[in-house]
């Protein structure tokens, strides 16, 4: 009989977050480990037939709200007719809460996640500093996809770094994979950036943007691939219009193609303001591009001798600039590196299947 571990997430989408649970799922040997999913939203998304497929259950509950009477009361319920002996939540700081309930209907492991690093201080930042002080009363293991996410949310405490594995052999560079790409978006003969990621104030989206401009204005050959979904996407594409870029920046929206996508890349470009590690930044090397990142990403996500890392405090000039360096540079197999590197998802499925079987 197979282990059951329950992951709790907030919907199993097309993010990074969700890609590397899905990673994990694909190559974790299902014979004798299975995941099943907890979500917080009562709609279909993209990896639920899939999820499906592989044997794993989908339960739902409302939102999360630590406020709510009726959200907890949801817990109480699912959590008295289903028993795990492993809970695996991703919800950040506000694991506390189904992971207390968890504790509570005897769950013997219940994993907290680190996914992100998050210092903007408003309102939530107080009810997230609140729920981050509560994980270590209610979580038994503490997991974080970078050392500044597990030293951000789980300070004082030890953590084991669980890195967001890819199938690298996916992403390996192939020439003709990367004209056919390029000829099915119509971008033949380009000079092509491109970014990956939801539109999120968090993926500085606005200066990625600005960044593009000034490319724009020293090479006119060029065009940006952006790649995600999100609320703020209709507010980027209405600046790329009041821009008058409209016909250079591609949206794509959310993809499940990504290793192919990329093939279609020369540079890619990732400004954000914070990241818990970066997946999007892994897949871009292992696909061998010219990555240039900010310097709010995690040390742990250079892994390929191919990275430039700039400050946020770089004019978009400077930062084009360092961007048309790599115009007419040649990609290379950087399947090695990954793997040396340790992000290869072989390996890594297989200690988090060990200690799954060890807590099972």
């Amino acid at each position: 009989m197979s282990v059951r571990v329950l992951h709790i997430v907030t919907y199993m989408g097309l993010g990074g977050l969700e890609t590397m649970i899905m990673n994990y799922y694909r190559h974790i040997d299902r014979s004798k480990i299975q995941f099943d999913f907890l979500a917080h939203r009562n709609f279909q998304a993209e990896y639920d037939n899939e999820i499906e497929a592989l044997g794993g259950h989908i339960y739902r509950i409302p939102p999360l709200n630590p406020f709510s009477f009726k959200y907890f009361r949801a817990l109480e319920t699912f959590f008295s007719k289903h028993h795990y002996n492993i809970v695996h939540s991703h919800l950040d700081c506000l694991s506390a809460y189904p992971l207390k309930i968890a504790q509570k209907y005897g769950v013997k492991t219940r994993i907290a996640h680190a996914h992100s690093k998050n210092e903007d201080h408003n309102v939530k930042y107080l009810i997230k500093a609140y729920s981050k002080y509560l994980i270590s009363l209610y979580a038994t293991d503490f997991f974080a996809c970078s050392q500044e996410a597990g030293k951000w949310m789980f300070p004082g405490h030890r953590f084991k770094v669980l890195n967001n594995a890819i199938d690298a052999k996916q992403y390996i560079y192939n020439p003709e994979k990367e004209q056919c790409m390029k000829s099915k978006l119509g971008i033949q003969n380009k000079f092509v950036l491109g970014h990956v990621g939801r539109f999120s104030p968090q993926k500085n989206h606005k200066f990625l943007i600005d960044v593009f401009q000034s490319v724009e204005k020293l090479e006119k050959n060029v065009v940006l691939i952006l790649v995600g979904t999100g609320d703020g996407k209709s507010e980027i594409e209405d600046k790329v219009r009041k821009l008058g870029l409209k016909d250079k920046v591609i949206f794509l929206g959310a993809r499940k193609d990504i290793p192919d996508v990329l093939q279609a890349l020369d540079v890619f470009v990732f400004p954000s303001l914070n990241e818990g590690l970066g997946i999007a930044a892994v897949e871009a090397q292992a696909a061998g591009l010219p990555c240039i990142l900010s310097d709010q990403i995690p040390k742990e996500c250079r892994l390929t001798e191919n990275v430039e890392v700039l400050s946020l405090e770089d004019s978009p000039l400077k930062w084009a600039n360092h961007i048309l360096t790599y115009l007419g540079s040649e990609k290379k197999n950087e399947f090695s590196a990954i793997c040396k590197a340790g992000f290869d998802i072989k390996d890594n499925a297989k200690q988090l299947e060990e200690f799954y079987l060890s807590r099972g």
